[in-house]
């Protein structure tokens, strides 16, 4: 379905055209984007409140600024959809995050007007800074830096560690504070409360409105009345508002809060930011899912609804004909709880995505014993190794890729003191149309290279539940690592008994021809592999198929069985190869003396771009069909004439 443009919104295909509208012009275009946004949005899914809350922001950045000289920097970029359309990627907006289309995220390679490539938060001011040291050093002075960061990517320390260095080197940068108290969930934390403050603070905007009333018909007294006015509100807000110096204490001049649905005003704002030197912060107040009633009211479901009739605002889900699988995210939420109502000493903790992990199942339950730390990985884990030093267990639940900003946590503050933490990293493996920033590819590898940690991926619902309960128990007191992917299990029926599972164990899943081919899988993978068995047992080849479940410790007893049994081994992940699952069990075999033929499937060593997760299994070569041939191709290898393996 074609998506047709407003007029004004048609003829625009780069910031160029946008400069030739008069400034009485913008409001009616910044109309038409956002209804082109919902449109598209509606019929084609993506991420949809962010960038209704900064159509405004997006119109008067690239009408002041002269993009891409003029380097803008979006943090996340979930909101960036405005950005993309006005910057020559109008019509390419229909195939945003499908296989093979353009990113969901701004990526360097896709537009030069993509400054810089983002998916995770709080990276905008620290790269920006980057530039503007740059520009400096290459004497580009006439050259503008501009950050765009949500209140919500405001609370990582990143964010923090970026301006206090800015406020030093004292560089030409500009950060604008998109401020609406969401990321994905409503934000949590002091900085939150802090900017409310300064918001709703009727004093002192009431009082900073009379003073640039009066100081605009004050010009005709002195040439320079705005020196008047910095010193004049820099008073006023010692004076009627204690905290409105924290950015102001770091070096940066600070402005707002100003109406960021005012395009006009913000185009007036702008234009007058460009001539201050140094480094300068523009509060805006924005609503997330302005100009669309339904996601203005209730942020959290609209953030990423999926397809919608834009018109009634009714969500489009299929009606399935048969119980479903649950996702799972909520198998972990729902089985939380449970575990922390027979256990006194289970928390849980995540980074801001309560909802996105199911950790809210838990928070409403038992609010006294769930934390949303805010978008701060680093300090997620460091305060659960803090809680496991008193003697309770925390889950920390983490998406896979979100937890590589903790790494270093693991290792020194967690695994160096074998504390009791319970990583539970969701979206492993491939994340689907988020793509490259969010597929999490790395974490069996670098979880499993890390001393005294636990390394486990259940095949399904009952082995998540079965997982998470033996990683409680006082015996496995140590760091667990449980991952497993986005999106739904294979068990309708999934409330099953918990169960201890001895750690380091596999499972056999079929015993096959001894002399053949054996398929080693972890995770949820694994039920590719069950796929891919059946469709060769019509062929006549009975395969051998066994899921580790861990990936450290491996269960040795299992593997050492496989290579006296087999003349050939596939291993499949859901991971990627270097260092991987496949990697630890070549270094087993090899250490053993076993030297069988070994073909790994998973993740390659390359960028792999974003689409469905079938999809981007299919080019992988580990969907059901590519496990398949993998196996036909390693029993063709298979000598003729060998004696018989040794059976156990």
């Amino acid at each position: 379905m074609t998506v047709e443009p407003g007029p004004l919104l048609a003829a625009i295909n780069s910031p160029d055209d946008l400069k030739k509208l008069a400034p009485e012009q913008l409001v009616q275009l910044s109309d038409e984007l956002r209804e082109f946004i919902v449109h598209t949005v509606s019929i084609y899914g993506g991420h949809f409140g962010a960038s209704l809350g900064v159509v405004e922001l997006s119109v008067a950045l690239h009408y002041v600024f002269n993009t891409p000289y003029d380097q803008l920097v979006w943090d996340v970029g979930h909101q960036a959809y405005g950005h993309k359309i006005l910057t020559g990627r109008r019509d390419r907006f229909p195939t945003n995050r499908r296989y093979g289309g353009m990113s969901g995220f701004p990526k360097m390679s896709e537009s030069p007007y993509d400054a810089f490539g983002v998916g995770h938060s709080s990276t905008s001011i620290g790269a920006a800074l980057g530039m503007a040291v740059a520009s400096d050093y290459k004497k580009e002075f006439d050259r503008q830096h501009i950050a765009v960061i949500g209140d919500g990517a405001m609370t990582a320390g990143m964010s923090f560690e970026a301006l206090n260095q800015a406020g030093a080197l004292n560089n030409n940068m500009i950060v604008v504070l998109n401020d609406n108290c969401m990321s994905i969930d409503p934000n949590v934390g002091a900085l939150k409360e802090y900017l409310t403050d300064i918001t709703t603070s009727r004093t002192y905007n009431k009082v900073r409105d009379e003073l640039w009333n009066v100081l605009g018909k004050l010009s005709k007294f002195g040439p320079n009345p705005q020196q008047i006015a910095r010193k004049v509100e820099a008073a006023m807000k010692a004076t009627l508002m204690k905290q409105s110096n924290l950015f102001e204490a770091l070096n940066f001049r600070y402005f707002g809060p100003v109406d960021g649905h005012d395009v006009q005003h913000l185009v007036e704002v702008l234009n007058d930011l460009k001539a201050i030197p140094g480094p300068k912060l523009l509060h805006c107040v924005t609503v997330k899912g302005k100009g669309y009633a339904l996601a203005e009211k209730d942020q959290t479901l609209w953030h990423a609804p999926g397809l919608f009739d834009k018109i009634t605002g009714e969500i489009f889900t299929k009606i399935p004909d048969k119980p479903q699988p649950p996702k799972y995210q909520d198998v972990f939420g729902h089985t939380l709880l449970e575990l922390a109502e027979a256990n006194d000493k289970i928390m849980g903790v995540t980074p801001a995505m309560p909802s996105g992990s199911s950790l809210n199942i838990m928070m409403a339950a038992m609010p006294t014993r769930a934390f949303d730390v805010g978008i701060a990985e680093q300090h997620a884990v460091t305060f659960s190794a803090g809680l496991a030093t008193q003697g309770l267990v925390p889950f920390c639940n983490i998406y896979s890729s979100f937890m590589q900003r903790g790494y270093d946590q693991v290792i020194h503050d967690v695994a160096l003191q074998n504390l009791h933490v319970v990583f539970c990293l969701d979206r492993a493996g491939f994340a689907g149309a988020d793509g490259p920033t969010h597929h999490g590819c790395y974490d069996l590898a670098f979880m499993r290279c890390v001393p005294n940690i636990v390394v486990a991926a259940p095949m399904n619902e009952q082995e998540l539940r079965n997982l998470m309960y033996t990683a409680q128990l006082p015996e496995n007191a140590g760091p667990f690592s449980i991952r497993y992917p986005r999106g739904e299990g294979v068990m309708p029926e999934w409330r099953t008994p918990l169960q201890r599972v001895a750690v380091g164990t596999g499972r056999v899943v079929h015993e096959g021809e001894a002399g053949g081919v054996a398929i080693l899988t972890i995770g949820h993978i694994g039920n590719y592999a069950v796929k891919a068995a059946a469709a060769l047992a019509a062929e006549g080849l009975d395969v051998g198929h066994y899921d580790l479940r861990f990936c450290k410790p491996l269960d040795e007893e299992m593997l050492l069985s496989v290579a006296r049994r087999y003349r050939a081994i596939v291993t499949v992940e859901d991971g990627c190869l270097p260092g991987g699952f496949g990697s630890a069990v070549l270094e087993f075999l090899a250490d053993h003396g076993q030297h069988l033929p070994l073909r790994r499937l998973g993740i390659p060593d390359r960028v792999v771009e974003h689409g469905t997760q079938d999809q981007l299994y299919k080019e992988c070569g580990f969907d059901a069909a590519g496990i398949a041939q993998a196996v036909r191709e390693m029993a063709a290898c298979i000598p003729a004439g060998l004696p018989e393996p040794a059976l156990r």
